[in-house]
Parts: C-alpha cells; sequence; structure tokens
C-alpha cells in the first residue's frame, strides 16, 4: 500500500465560507464509514499522532452530540464537540463541529462516501459562518492535521478489515 498518489488529502476553498477535504481509502465503503460511527473505533486514528484522546462521548443518531478531548505532551488541550445532524448509512453524516478554545465558532460538516471498484472516497465540506472563521481553520494548521489524521484513518482501516476477515 502507499505510494500512488491517489492517497494524497485534496484541500480546495470553493466558495468564501467552504473548506473541502477529498481523500481515496483501499477500503470499501462501509468499512470507512464505520470507522466514523464510535469512539471504540475514533479513538484509533482521530487526530494528529502527538495528541492521544483523553475522553470521548458519542451518540451516533440524528439529534445526538459528540465531543473528543485530546491530551498533548503538555496536558489537556481543549476539546471539540458538536452534534449529528443526518445519517445516511454508508453514504452521508452531516454534524457540527466546534473547537471548544474559540467556542462559538462552529461549523456544518458533510462528509460523504462514495465506493469505486473497492476503494471510497471520502469528500468532506465544512461551512462556516464567516470568510474570517473559514480563513482561521485553514490558519490553524487543519490541512496537515487532517492529512496526518487520514493517514492514521488508512492504517486503522487496515486493522478493521483484517479484524473482519477472521
Amino acid at each position: 500500500m502507499g505510494g500512488s498518489g491517489s492517497r494524497q488529502l485534496t484541500v480546495t476553498t470553493p466558495s468564501d465560507r467552504e473548506i473541502v477535504t477529498t481523500r481515496v481509502f483501499d477500503a470499501p465503503r462501509d468499512l470507512v464509514f464505520e470507522a466514523h460511527t464510535s469512539c471504540e473505533h475514533m479513538s484509533h486514528w482521530w487526530g494528529p499522532r502527538r495528541y492521544e484522546i483523553s475522553s470521548c462521548e458519542m451518540d451516533f443518531r440524528p439529534g445526538g452530540a459528540w465531543r473528543i478531548v485530546h491530551r498533548g505532551a503538555d496536558g489537556e488541550i481543549p476539546a471539540f464537540r458538536g452534534e449529528f445532524r443526518e445519517i445516511v448509512r454508508p453514504e452521508r453524516i452531516v454534524w457540527t463541529f466546534e473547537w471548544e478554545g474559540v467556542p462559538g465558532h462552529v461549523s456544518v460538516q458533510t462528509a460523504t462516501f462514495e465506493e469505486h471498484d473497492g476503494k471510497t472516497t471520502l469528500t468532506a465540506t465544512a461551512v462556516f459562518d464567516t470568510k474570517e472563521d473559514r480563513d482561521g481553520m485553514l490558519q490553524s494548521g487543519m490541512e496537515e492535521g487532517a492529512a496526518e489524521t487520514y493517514e492514521r484513518l488508512d492504517e486503522y482501516l487496515e486493522i478493521l478489515e483484517k479484524r473482519m476477515a477472521s
């Protein structure tokens, strides 16, 4: 695996209030979707490697809340939280996303999962209230963090696939 170029994260800004990330995973759509549905799964891959998840709460249903707290070398950092708005298994998840370090700046994120020839394209569209919020997210290191997070998801999907096969 790896080295094919298709596994690169692409980040675009189609409007003043949007960030779209796209990445291909060498795994079936059902599996990529499943990796997003519980703390048990997300604790293995969510966030950059320099952080571990110190707490995770997830009520994976429309109207259900989620919250993830990272811990780095210096201790806990502000958490991420939101609410699931729409879940269409295994095609789409819509949720709100807020970093508690900058409260009140909530984006709406839509993840779509499309399978072609056993590979899944995950497209995540984040819509922000303002151009300033979008630009703040871009300047936060979000692109590097997302790339590393998706590398970790790739690794976890290999483990999940083996677990499902046995």
